[in-house]
């Protein structure tokens, strides 16, 4: 079977598909915005790259959130809880971690079939 890379860097890629399974590195958005705008970000990045990657929402296996505050839990879940297919719920874990750079504010890691 053989492994495909989306976007790959010097450090990571975007995406990485084996099999009919999608992993995405973790995404952003810009530093600086509300936690809602970033989210809001982060997750057209990920739709586009599950799009890309032959894949859709309805096919997220695994979200795990990371917040720099967790203070911010309730404003990242009113956009999350509009933008996630209510049919197709994956299992998600959230937490509270220092993120790459204090402009961020939450970040999306997910795991998707295909």
């Amino acid at each position: 079977m053989t492994i495909k890379r989306l976007h790959p860097g010097p450090r990571m890629s975007e995406a990485v598909i084996h099999g009919d399974t999608v992993w995405l590195a973790g995404q952003v958005g810009e530093p600086g915005d509300t936690v809602a705008e970033q989210t809001r970000q982060a997750l057209a990045s990920v739709e586009a790259l599950l799009v890309e990657a032959g894949s859709d929402k309805s096919r997220i296996l695994q979200v795990i959130v990371w917040l720099a505050d967790i203070a911010d839990f309730e404003s990242m879940n009113a956009v999350y809880d509009a933008w996630i297919d209510p049919q197709n719920p994956p299992a998600r874990a959230c937490g509270e971690a220092r993120l790459a750079a204090p402009g961020y504010r939450v970040e999306f890691i997910v795991t998707a079939a295909r």
